[in-house]
């Protein structure tokens, strides 16, 4: 098996921008096919006189619901889709990903989320996609 060499935290500036832009055009497949945008946003149904408690708990088993669904669709119906985003944020072709172990990934993953740049820079990427300024 093969080892992640680098990752996102850890390439060159040069590097960085252009695996970021691969990124970018993978993350725009991966929010269609999984439709987790949707997905996320379902609401609760409750009746026009429930309490403020029901309002709460409904609010709150629909949150566990639409995670549930999400995690379905990213783990379980898009696992390619999937893979490829963390294939590409390690550098890794995405053709060989199923080359190296899946603790590489893990280990690769975390030290990305831990990285304040690197989560900085993907959160202003996200904001900058919902002002359709990246499509």
């Amino acid at each position: 098996m093969k080892h992640i060499e680098k990752t996102l935290a850890t390439c060159k500036p040069s590097e960085f921008l252009r695996q970021t832009n691969k990124i970018r055009k993978s993350v725009e497949k991966w929010l269609t096919a999984t439709d987790i945008l949707n997905l996320r946003k379902k609401t609760p149904k409750v009746a026009a006189d429930a309490s403020q408690d029901e309002r709460e708990s409904a609010t709150a088993e629909q949150v566990k619901t639409n995670l549930s669904a999400m995690l379905d669709s990213i783990l379980d119906k898009h696992p390619d889709e999937t893979l490829e985003l963390l294939a590409l944020m390690c550098f890794v072709d995405p053709a060989e990903v199923d080359d190296y172990p899946m603790a590489e990934y893990l280990r690769a993953f975390s030290e990305l989320i831990a990285d304040e740049a690197v989560l900085g820079f993907f959160t202003s990427l996200v904001r900058l996609a919902r002002t359709g300024i990246l499509t």
